[in-house]
């Protein structure tokens, strides 16, 4: 049967279904909106959407008769029933819309919905909400206020119903989306809460004046721009200290990019640090963006700076200075904001003098340095660093935490530590799957390198010759120091230390301080 000419008012209900649904993307509002459009341009009381859940074989209203009537959003559960029954067990079976003019005389309807709502359904038309996926639901027009459904109703419902199983579908799969989206950065803020946690300023072990100095220049600097130069041996922990820097200062939201300035061609830094452009060179397939660029608004670590080729040094230093790029092979630039955290275990003044390093860069990046001191000039630091691998390593491992033997301290105390902090904590590594779970550490864990170092350099001990008598000589050394470098400031000395207020008063007094 051939479609009547539209009204006026029908051709309005196609606009106000598809505002609806360009325009909402919630699933709950876009039903609501579309069955209240619905509601009112057929002059019924009330219009219903059953969605199938196919994995239960169940439907499960989306928007109530009695939360149309209410005009608010009951919170409670939705109403489910099994897919066979009713008029909408039909309409699934058959695949096709359902018109009934008297419910009371047509053995397909269902009371049991209208006992739950509280709501009489003397007429209705039953729609099937079919996608290419298959049947997403059903549509219920309910009661005509005046007169009776027609064909004609039939057929206009038909052709909405279109549209909403695929606004319906659409919406599903937004919600997932976003499901999904929300869940991951839940999972990016967990992960950045952990990275800050890992890189705070208490993850930098260490009480000796040395790096008392560096934690007092990273206060200063880490809530600046301000480009920082690390500089010091290998393995003395400059990346660690640049990742403090980054993860604790106004960048920390933003990306962390690391690059070893040595381990790469001139040619291969060239496009690792600005990128290229499709074509510039043999193997260059698609656009590639550099890690400059990438670091945009974040930090650019690069280390072993001194190792840099010195025409590239002449371009880090246009970078620095005009704060733009130019990927290899391309003919414009970009701007970048970028953070330049460089380190190196080169004396720079020393390669300037000598015509390898360029003056000009040096003082560009020399802004504000660091210098990292070597395990042997903090040798305070050695066990409380030593406790500190051994810790990490066990609870990995789920092993009790071991205990160093004092003849092991006296070994640990006597060698000079050539590789550094780097050293120490692959040492301790080592040392625990010598020793195993459960087991304290003693010499014979060692390196043969460190059990032949020489005694003689052993400050003795005082006391027990044991870990806890070495890390309580240590503490008092350590806190009279510092409360004589701040007379007696014990809210500073505690800062110093990284000790609060009451705790280092108790430590004062378990050890009878005075100064």
């Amino acid at each position: 049967m051939p479609m009547e000419p539209l009204s006026r008012q029908e051709l309005q209900l196609f606009y106000d279904v598809a505002t609806s649904v360009y325009a909402i993307r919630d699933l709950d509002t876009l039903l609501a909106s579309i069955l209240s459009t619905i509601k009112a341009a057929f002059q019924i009381e009330g219009a219903s959407i059953a969605l199938h859940d196919s994995q239960s074989c169940e439907f499960y209203f989306i928007q109530t008769l009695e939360e149309q009537r209410d005009g608010h959003h009951q919170d409670k559960e939705r109403m489910r029933f099994a897919d066979h029954l009713g008029v909408a067990g039909w309409v699934l079976s058959h695949g096709r819309p359902a018109l009934i003019a008297d419910t009371a005389k047509d053995e397909r309807f269902y009371k049991g919905i209208d006992q739950q709502e509280n709501f009489e359904t003397r007429s209705m038309i039953c729609l099937p909400l079919t996608t290419r996926e298959g049947l997403v639901g059903i549509l219920y027009a309910l009661n005509k206020c005046s007169g009776t459904f027609s064909s004609q109703d039939v057929m206009l419902l038909e052709v909405v119903c279109g549209v909403i199983a695929v606004a319906i579908e659409n919406a599903m799969l937004y919600g997932e989306l976003r499901q999904q989206t929300d869940h991951l950065v839940h999972e990016n803020r967990l992960l950045r809460s952990e990275v800050r946690r890992r890189f705070s300023t208490f993850s930098v072990v260490g009480s000796s004046a040395a790096m008392r100095q560096v934690f007092r220049l990273i206060e200063k600097v880490i809530a600046t721009s301000a480009t920082v130069l690390i500089h010091g041996e290998t393995g003395t922990g400059k990346e660690l200290i640049a990742k403090v820097i980054h993860y604790n200062g106004p960048q920390a939201e933003k990306v962390f990019v690391a690059e070893n300035c040595a381990a790469l061609s001139e040619s291969l830094l060239e496009s690792e640090l600005f990128g290229h452009v499709k074509g510039a060179f043999t193997g260059a397939v698609n656009d590639k963006k550099g890690l400059f660029e990438m670091a945009d608004g974040g930090t650019l670590f690069l280390d072993e700076i001194g190792e840099m080729p010195m025409t590239m040094q002449a371009k880090l230093l246009r970078v620095l200075q005009e704060g733009t790029i130019r990927p290899v092979g391309a003919s414009h630039t970009k701007q970048v904001d970028v953070r330049l955290i460089a380190c190196t275990n080169r004396d720079l003044e020393a390669a300037v003098n000598e015509g390898t390093f360029r003056k000009d860069l040096y003082y560009r990046i020399n802004v504000f340095p660091i210098h990292m001191p070597p395990l042997r000039e903090r040798k305070e630091d050695i066990i409380l660093l030593a406790a500190h691998f051994l810790r990490q390593f066990a609870k990995k491992l789920d092993w009790t935490e071991p205990r160093l033997t004092a003849t092991a301290v006296q070994h640990l105390m006597a060698y000079q530590w050539p590789g550094n902090v780097r050293e120490l904590e692959n040492e301790m590594e080592r040392a625990l799957a010598m020793a195993g779970p459960g087991q304290a550490i003693s010499e014979a864990m060692l390196s043969g390198h460190l059990q032949e170092s020489g005694l003689a350099t052993v400050p003795p001990l005082a006391g027990e010759r044991d870990l806890h008598a070495v890390v309580r000589q240590v503490e008092i050394q350590m806190i009279a120091e510092v409360l004589k470098e701040t007379s007696g400031n014990r809210s500073e000395s505690a800062r110093r230390l990284g000790l609060t207020r009451q705790g280092l008063i108790n430590k004062i007094a378990r050890y009878d301080i005075r100064i």
